[in-house]
């Protein structure tokens, strides 16, 4: 069988998709012909309507599946809707916006079905099945409509990481990748999360698999690791192939879970290369032991989830159950052992006030990572953080279709004066930082700050467009000074401390 996937991930940033890549490879160990079609514009122009008619019909697939994030729905109910007109291909969605939303996307009317959860074996059950022209009416994981009401069968249990093969590579323009991506490569030794997160899917996904297959979260096995001697292989394996590879960034929701994993992993790790890496951490996960091993196997930069700076945001809204005392603690073990440091913030969270943003804002600044990371928050369908959006009002609906990614605006309105404050604060949050971090330009960007606040709606609207060359002005007149401070870096949404972009290699 021949299988086209499509993975659009137009208007953010440019991605790999792990789920695809073993799909891939799980489908061509068992002899099926697999292409993928990734639609960024960092890649290349997205294509019209009939030069994707014309791409996929160039590839006469058997089968033509999705793999669709929320943020991406709309974009690929559009894409799919072309190809129904001239493909005779069951068209499928996969993702996690199919197995939060499959009645959404089956009631779209150009998907043929519907894949919930891991799906690397249902998948490949499901090809085989239509290969010898079976009935695929009983897989699990698979959704349809049958006389107009979705069948949506149960899941089955997690797929064994130690069974699956490599993630398959030249299934994408890998190099092409790298190089856009400057020559920073993704890389999973883990799956699943043991946290119930409000604004994150892995609450939702533990929720279904335990219901369906009714068993414990012990039971369920969702925490997951590869073992460590097949990622030193796969890693070897992507020196040895592609070039260029400047950095390896780990993208397992939580790499410094398992301390004896990450002690494993260490040790191998500065045994095979000197390429520095990348790993997501938690503060109540981190310890002195764990930042040594990492900083002794190479690790650059340590990220943690630090989301608001509001105890109560953080408890009542989000979940997330840490003092902000610990979050400091856990930058200071990291920078104590020479890594950078990176913070993700969420601005306009359900419920938040100016006051719990201001919060973060200090935290920010007493903290002082080696960078930060904004973004807006945005509501997923079947999360805890959606139902409280909703019963609270918050969600402006005709807004949230058009948005295809959570960094430029929030889909939330909390009215017009919060509104504008976030806006505000969501294009040059380096400036409300440095205002409060007392360096010694901290004056400087007070002024600045407070000099926005003031504008209103139409005075800002003008201001707004001439923020990126103003704040690229002030960050250089801060060097000439040697003043250190937050600038924005590596893309419009991260802020970075001048010690650090200044000495980057």
């Amino acid at each position: 069988m021949r299988v086209v996937f499509i993975y659009p991930d137009a208007g953010s940033q440019l991605g790999f998709n792990y789920g695809l890549s073993h799909m891939s490879a799980v489908l061509k160990e068992a002899g099926h012909e697999v292409h993928v079609i990734q639609l960024c514009e960092a890649l290349e122009p997205l294509p019209d309507k009939g030069g994707l008619q014309k791409r996929v019909a160039s590839l006469a697939p058997d089968v033509v599946g999705f793999s669709v994030v929320t943020n991406q729905w709309g974009y690929a109910e559009k894409l799919a809707g072309w190809l129904r007109e001239t493909t005779d291909a069951p068209l499928v969605c996969g993702g996690i916006h199919a197995t939060v939303a499959p009645a959404e996307v089956l009631a779209s009317g150009v998907f043929d079905y519907v894949f919930t959860g891991e799906c690397e074996d249902a998948f490949l059950e499901f090809v085989g099945v239509l290969e010898k022209g079976g009935d695929t009416s009983r897989i699990r994981n698979l959704g349809y409509l049958e006389n107009g009401e979705m069948r949506l069968n149960p899941v089955r249990p997690f797929p064994d990481l130690k069974a699956l093969p490599r993630k398959d590579y030249d299934a994408f323009d890998f190099q092409k990748i790298i190089d856009a991506k400057n020559g920073w490569v993704g890389l999973m030794a883990s799956r699943g999360c043991p946290f119930k997160c409000t604004y994150c899917f892995n609450h939702v996904l533990v929720k279904k698999y335990r219901a369906e297959l009714n068993c414990s979260f012990r039971e369920l096995n969702y925490i997951r690791h590869f073992p460590v001697a097949d990622l030193i292989a796969e890693i070897r394996y992507l020196l040895d192939t592609y070039s260029r590879i400047r950095m390896f960034i780990f993208d397992d929701d939580l790499f410094t879970y398992d301390a004896n994993y990450l002690q494993e992993f260490c040790a191998a790790y500065k045994e095979t290369c000197d390429v520095p890496f990348v790993v997501n951490g938690h503060v109540r996960f981190f310890d002195r032991t764990r930042a040594r091993a990492l900083a002794d196997a190479g690790c650059r930069i340590v990220k943690f989830g630090l989301e608001s700076g509001s105890p109560r945001v953080r408890k009542t809204i989000m979940r997330r159950h840490m003092s902000n005392e610990e979050i400091k603690q856990a930058i200071a073990y990291a920078k104590a052992e020479g890594m950078h440091t990176s913070c993700f913030v969420m601005l306009g969270l359900p419920g938040e006030t100016i006051e719990d943003v201001q919060a973060t804002i200090d935290l920010v600044a007493e903290a002082r990572p080696g960078r930060f990371r904004w973004t807006f928050f945005y509501p997923y369908p079947g999360t805890e953080a959606y139902r409280i959006s909703e019963e609270g009002g918050y969600i402006d609906y005709d807004k949230k279709e058009t948005l295809s990614n959570f960094t430029d605006t929030s889909c939330l309105d909390f009215g017009a004066e919060q509104n504008l404050f976030l806006s505000k604060v969501g294009k040059i949050m380096p400036w409300f930082v440095n205002a409060r971090a007392g360096f010694g330009g901290s004056e400087i960007y007070r002024e600045k700050v407070d000099e926005l606040l003031a504008m209103d709606a139409s005075a800002w609207e003008q201001r707004e467009p001439a923020l990126a060359e103003e704040e690229r002005r002030l960050s250089e007149e801060m060097i000439r000074r040697g003043e250190s401070h937050y600038a924005v870096k590596y893309n419009p949404f991260m802020g970075v401390i001048s010690d650090y972009f200044l000495t980057e290699a």
